[in-house]
């Protein structure tokens, strides 16, 4: 791929945080209006299947900011949604269903070549581990923690050259692999990873082919993971803030060369992490 680079521009220091970008298409975060929010009022509860959603004010009215897996199915789509009682704080009143749709989109393709073939062919051994880590990495993905407000403000984890954009359709040594479902950084080893939020280191674990990760819960649904760290510097349980150093980037597990995978979980979806850079940020 060619060269690019992220470069940051501040924001003024007490600006309001925008959404992340609407892209309403596989891998991608959509916004859909669930009615006017009255002064002082509990956000209705909203679910897509069986996965909560976050749901946030702005601009007077409570907005659902959605998810969208990479396998989504294109078309129309539904949420569940109920009312939420202010004093009692449970929901009330009948689960209504709030339509939205979902585009299209096609991502590009990306070829890697390994030098190390062992990271494509996995021997028995390598396949219960990785089958294990990814059942594990599916129950972090679901977690929810439930939270007042959640900073949508991000910044970028780390400085370099960007190597790797999100929903790419990648193929190691010629075979079909899953689509990059994150934003790879090419930053020097050793180089500071940042919490791109405050929140709750949720897991920090060594995994085959994400090696050294850590998975930073924001709330309600919102995670933000940082893979192949050369060293980690944060526990679970411990709380982050924003800007944070979490660890030093590497090329531990699947990798070609040092550099920052960047992800982010919304309702249970990997999403494309660029979208909660708009406007906050430039990527380039």
């Amino acid at each position: 791929m060619g060269s690019a680079w992220l470069l940051i521009v501040l924001r003024p220091a007490g600006t309001e945080a925008s959404l992340p970008r609407q892209a309403s298409v596989p891998g991608g975060v959509a916004q859909v209006s669930l009615g006017p929010a009255a002064a002082g009022g509990r956000p209705p509860q909203a679910w897509l299947g069986e996965q909560p959603v976050l749901v946030v004010k702005e601009h007077g009215q409570w907005i659902a900011v959605v998810g969208l897996a990479l396998d989504i199915a294109p078309g129309e789509h539904e949420l569940r949604v109920q009312s939420v009682d202010q004093a009692a704080e449970k929901p009330v009143g009948e689960v209504r269903s709030v339509p939205f749709g979902v585009s299209p989109k096609n991502y590009p393709e990306q070829r890697i070549t390994l030098k190390d073939s062992s990271k494509v062919q996995l021997s028995p051994a390598d396949v219960a581990r990785v089958e294990g880590e990814i059942a594990a990495i599916q129950r972090l993905k679901r977690h929810w923690r439930p939270v007042d407000a959640v900073d949508l403000n991000f910044v970028l984890p780390a400085a370099g050259r960007l190597s790797g954009r999100f929903g790419l359709r990648r193929y190691f040594n010629g075979e079909p692999r899953s689509p990059h479902a994150g934003f790879d950084i090419a930053t020097p080893r050793g180089s500071a990873v940042r919490a791109n939020a405050e929140g709750i280191v949720l897991a920090a674990d060594d995994y085959f082919f994400n090696g050294r990760t850590v998975f930073v819960d924001h709330g309600n649904g919102l995670i933000s993971m940082y893979c192949h760290l050369d060293r980690v510097d944060v526990q679970p349980g411990e709380v982050v803030g924003k800007g944070q150093r979490l660890g030093l980037s590497g090329m531990t597990g699947r990798a070609t060369g040092p550099h920052l995978h960047w992800g982010v979980v919304l309702n249970g979806a990997m999403v494309d992490p660029e979208l909660f850079v708009a406007g906050r940020g430039q990527v380039r």
